[in-house]
């Protein structure tokens, strides 16, 4: 499926109630990313990123506004559909991994094929293992991987659907600099092989300015949006 906007918000707000007055969270953010193009969301704490970022790959829904993925509108979509979307066209890497701590590094990443209902999928897993430098810990259970070597079962899993749109939340925020800079050039050429379109939430400037376009964010309002030389 071929739209030339992935992702298309319009006027995006997130109100929560607190003990005795609504919160507002984000407040009516509009943006549009193209298919192929990488976009960082930065900002300071409580700024919004996490949550527009939760928005945006269908994880919540919007108080108010609108949002299309792949040319689909998520407002009126049940919890399923959305879940269901995701499974079709969305990859996810994450801060602190979240890898199946049951499951070997191998079965971690064969996870969202087999949700597809997929058969043989074990030669994928493994070949995307060998590309981020695994071929000799697929066998292992996360507890015994280091933070870096989750973080790489965690990207062979987000690619192993090549997905359309990949969303990353903080990728290196765990990692010593020696792994979030292997991260970041994994990252970057799994990106650019697959023709996803990327989206990362990051404090780190220095990666956020790797992408061709970042949207700062201050108290839940889009304040600017650059694109970047």
């Amino acid at each position: 499926m071929t739209v030339k906007h992935v992702l298309e918000a319009h006027l995006l707000t997130k109100t929560y109630q607190a003990a005795d007055r609504p919160l507002t969270v984000l407040d009516a953010v509009s943006f549009q990313v193209e298919q192929g193009n990488s976009l960082a969301i930065i900002g300071p704490s409580g700024s919004g990123k996490t949550t527009l970022l939760g928005l945006c790959a269908g994880l919540d829904v919007p108080t108010s506004g609108t949002l299309s993925l792949m040319g689909f509108k998520l407002n009126n979509m049940s919890e399923d559909d959305r879940a269901y979307l995701r499974n079709q066209y969305v990859g996810f890497v994450f801060q602190n991994f979240q890898l199946l701590a049951t499951l070997t590094a191998l079965e971690n990443v064969m996870v969202p094929l087999e949700l597809r209902g997929e058969r043989n999928v074990a030669s994928k897993a493994k070949e995307l293992l060998e590309r981020v430098g695994l071929k000799d810990r697929m066998h292992h259970y996360p507890t015994q991987l280091s933070g870096g070597e989750q973080q790489r079962v965690a990207m062979a899993r987000a690619f192993i659907t090549s997905p359309k749109i990949l969303f990353a939340d903080e990728p290196t925020g765990n990692l010593d600099e020696e792994n979030a800079s292997h991260i970041t050039d994994l990252l970057f050429g799994m990106n650019r092989e697959q023709q996803t379109t990327l989206v990362l939430v990051t404090h780190n400037l220095e990666l956020a300015k790797m992408t061709q376009r970042i949207l700062r964010m201050k108290g839940g309002k889009l304040i600017e949006d650059t694109i970047n030389e």
